[in-house]
């Protein structure tokens, strides 16, 4: 795991190497244990090191080929490596180090792009090929592992973290407006745009080429999730049976490391799975939990500390176990620092993954999370059933993108950007919302053909948005995140299960609040227990059935009780102020209409207020 930075002149000038330093010294954070660079004439690449795989020089990076043609910088790891050594010694390939770097490098070699489909793993890398003069960049299949771009004249520039391309006196940090109506619909950004005009996030499962001669910059999809049902008869006993194979093959792959494994631990399903699994390989493994104090919390917030359920599991798998309890007036604590290391905004309330980093950091350098599951699984059962029945895919769309309005409804968002509203309009939401289907199947009879669309576009879309915030928030503590449910084998294994075994009620239609996920959501749950049916039958074989069929709960402070008691100054001081940055933006009449609906506990507003907190110090520390 590091932080890899590259510049390409394309008018010829050499690269510079105080320049590649300076990149990469502004990334330091994601590689403490050493650093790496490479120039040859107008390329230049630089390398920020942790240590987890092969801990000797040897895999210093960047890296060459013996013959000198293929140099590498490299972020992530490839789980199955040492699979693809032995295939790759069979064929005549000769290793220095033992490992993976270099089974990357001598791959691409040996098959170019086809390489990419081999690879079972998290990866951002980029490679300079001396004789065709021409660099790769990829990404791997899920988005595991983040990698940004940008053009700055005639240099092409790229990075793990945006915040490297200041090391370039051409490159002035501007807001792009249309990124901007994205994140205040979605929370989120859909594809390839950030909050920085003319920065793009490489998308998962793609490739870019370029060379000095090269006219456009356009990245090239080599995978992609594909939902669907199947066209056979799936016997559920055999499903589950395999299920736990590949899931327990994902875990043991994702353990291989020179240093300590540590892992995340709530009080839920997935977690707690994969703590079980791993504390049966390793011994004395270390678990580590967030909690909230709810001295201030009210309502359904009462529930959200689940540090007696990870206690209680820490005590069953044997794990040494750690926590840190989160009060009101932590977020304000974290929030520069955590907005200089996320960069932009994306989805979630994100300062508790933040500590949650921290914490696992003082005990080791690798930690396992259990990010993935619902979104493979189908664990938003009230999500899918707004959308489960409908007269065709426009219908759908529409009903689907009403509810995937997270804060602002489209209505309202003339007034809030109103200072920008002449570019916001540019871009309709629904038309981004739409723009993530690429295709999608010529016919949809059955809610099994919806449900398969909305887990396409969350997994594209959520997940992405979870992915970026637990890479950038891991690494800003020199932290590596591993993801077991995003395992190649896994995930194909997933996406070809009938949606039955998934979810229970596939012709109910509920009508539930996403800002209050432990109200009606956890009724409906109590009454159905619906949503990610068959991963909970397979689990009940690792962890006792009442935690197999806990309801789900996401990882979330009491914030909404907090905005409007212990936080309410703090949340006026920098939403109300006459400076605050985020008016060269939006409105502020609407902004204070927004906030006080919540303020007055008429409209729960969690969300937006945690959105625009955290906007106005990006707005401080970027622009």
């Amino acid at each position: 795991m590091c932080g890899i930075a590259g510049i390409l002149h394309r008018d010829g000038r050499p690269a510079s190497i105080t320049t590649l330093t300076a990149m990469t010294d502004i990334i330091a954070h994601r590689g403490p244990d050493g650093e790496g660079h490479y120039c040859n004439g107008p390329v230049g690449l630089g390398h920020r090191r942790l240590s987890i795989i092969d801990l000797t020089d040897a895999a210093r990076q960047p890296m060459e080929m013996r013959d000198g043609r293929f140099v590498l910088t490299y972020n992530g790891e490839i789980y199955n490596f040492k699979e693809l050594k032995v295939e790759l010694s069979a064929r005549g390939h000769v290793f220095n180090s033992s490992g993976d770097s270099e089974v990357l490098l001598h791959a691409f070699a040996e098959w170019g792009l086809g390489a990419l489909l081999k690879f079972n793993g998290m990866f951002a890398f980029a490679i300079w090929d001396n004789k065709e003069r021409k660099l790769t960049l990829a990404r791997d299949r899920f988005g595991v592992k983040p990698l940004y771009y940008a053009e700055l004249g005639q240099t092409f520039v790229f990075a793990s973290e945006h915040k490297a391309f200041r090391a370039f006196s051409e490159y002035k940090a501007r807001v792009d407006i249309r990124g901007l109506s994205e994140y205040l619909s979605f929370q989120n950004f859909f594809a390839e745009r950030t909050l920085f005009a003319g920065v793009k996030l490489l998308p998962a499962g793609c490739y870019l080429q370029i060379s000095q001669d090269s006219r456009a910059v356009e990245p090239v999809q080599y995978w992609d999730f594909h939902f669907e049902e199947p066209e056979y008869a799936v016997d559920e006993n055999e499903a589950t049976d395999e299920l736990d194979r590949l899931f327990r093959q994902a875990v043991n792959r994702q353990l291989v490391s020179d240093v300590e494994v540590g892992c995340y631990l709530s009080g839920g399903m997935d977690s707690g799975s994969i703590t079980a699994l791993a504390s049966s390989q390793l011994p004395f493994m270390r678990t580590f939990t967030v909690g909230f104090d709810l001295n201030s919390a009210s309502g359904v917030e009462l529930g959200y500390d689940e540090r007696t359920k990870a206690e209680h599991m820490s005590y069953l798998f044997k794990t040494e176990h750690y926590e840190m309890v989160l009060k009101a007036g932590d977020m304000e604590r974290a929030l520069p620092q955590l907005a200089w290391h996320l960069e932009e905004p994306r989805v979630g309330q994100s300062y508790p993954n933040f500590y949650a980093a921290k914490l696992a950091s003082k005990f080791g350098k690798v930690v396992l999370t259990g990010t993935g599951g619902d979104e493979l699984f189908g664990g938003y059962p009230w999500r899918y059933y707004r959308a489960v029945v409908n007269d065709d895919f426009d219908h759908y769309i529409e009903k689907y993108f009403g509810f995937w309005q997270r804060m602002v409804p489209s209505g309202t968002m003339p007034k809030l950007l109103g200072p920008v509203w002449d570019e916001a309009r540019q871009t309709a939401p629904i038309d981004i919302f739409r723009g993530v289907f690429k295709e999608h199947a010529s016919e949809l009879r059955r809610p099994e053909d919806y449900v398969n669309h909305s887990l396409y576009f969350e997994a594209k879309t959520f997940l992405n948005g979870l992915l970026v915030v637990e890479d950038k928030l891991a690494m800003a503590h020199g932290l590596e995140s591993r993801v077991p449910f995003l395992d190649n084998d896994l995930v194909d294994f997933a996406m070809k299960l009938p949606a039955k075994m998934k979810l229970g009620n596939l012709t109910e239609v509920v009508r539930l609040n996403e800002n209050e996920p432990g109200g009606k959501a956890q009724r409906y749950y109590e009454r159905t227990k619906d949503g990610k049916l068959i991963l909970r039958k397979m689990m009940s074989r690792h962890i006792p059935d009442e935690v197999a069929e806990r309801e789900k709960q996401g990882f979330s402070a009491p914030d909404a009780s907090w905005f409007k008691g212990e936080s309410i100054e703090y949340v006026k001081r920098r939403l109300f102020s006459n400076t605050a940055r985020i008016y060269d933006l939006v409105d502020r009449k609407t902004v204070r209409s927004l906030v006080d609906e919540h303020l007055e506990g008429r409209e729960n507003r969690r969300l937006l207020i945690w959105s625009l907190l955290n906007l106005e110090q990006i707005m401080e520390s970027s622009f």
